[in-house]
């Protein structure tokens, strides 16, 4: 599992370095993310904004940024953009969940203003694969209940890891997977935004 975790990291660094203009490309006009928001029953996840490196120090510690890897000016900037696009659209989050980790909640808090920390959205490093598990579950669990609530939608900021297993593909730093869960728990991803 380490293992596999690793190579996807290295593989999300080649995508941030040498493919965001063709994710740019490829992504749906604003406008489009927009509306697709407006109609609710879903969750835009995004992975945080741009932090230099791939894992934490040895030292981390939950709660302590001066051990994590944290936001650059860069990823700073970014979340800033990505705040300024929602403002721009008038678009309002019904609620901003974070994982507990400082570049998370930087992200969260630079574009939205604030947002509750929730440990289901927590990098897996350290984690069982149990535990895991039962935060996987937590967000499918939260993805089925968005589902039911149109006109509402949340943002949720997070790790690659994160997204990686929930939809089983690669986000680049900054970018927003527009989450909807099917009847059957399945999750899709509707659309994607990365704020140029």
């Amino acid at each position: 599992m380490i293992h596999r975790r690793q190579v996807l990291h290295g593989a999300a660094g080649a995508l941030v370095a040498s493919q965001l203009p063709a994710a740019l490309a490829a992504a749906p006009s604003p406008d489009a993310v927009a509306s697709r928001l407006r109609q609710g029953g879903c969750v835009v996840a995004f992975r945080h904004a741009l932090a230099p490196g791939t894992f934490d120090p040895p030292e981390f510690r939950p709660g302590d940024c001066s051990t994590q890897r944290n936001l650059s000016e860069a990823g700073r900037e970014q979340a800033r953009r990505i705040g300024a696009w929602f403002r721009q659209q008038k678009l309002m989050p019904a609620a901003v969940r974070s994982s507990p980790w400082c570049r998370c909640i930087d992200t969260a808090t630079l574009a939205f203003g604030s947002a509750t920390p929730w440990t289901a959205l927590g990098s897996p490093r350290g984690a069982t694969e149990g535990t895991n598990q039962e935060s996987l579950l937590a967000l499918r669990q939260a993805l089925q209940r968005a589902r039911a609530q149109p006109g509402r939608f949340e943002v949720w900021v997070t790790h690659m890891f994160v997204l990686s297993d929930l939809t089983q593909g690669n986000t680049a730093s900054g970018e927003g997977l527009v989450l909807q869960a099917d009847a059957s728990g399945a999750i899709a991803v509707t659309a994607r935004l990365l704020v140029p």
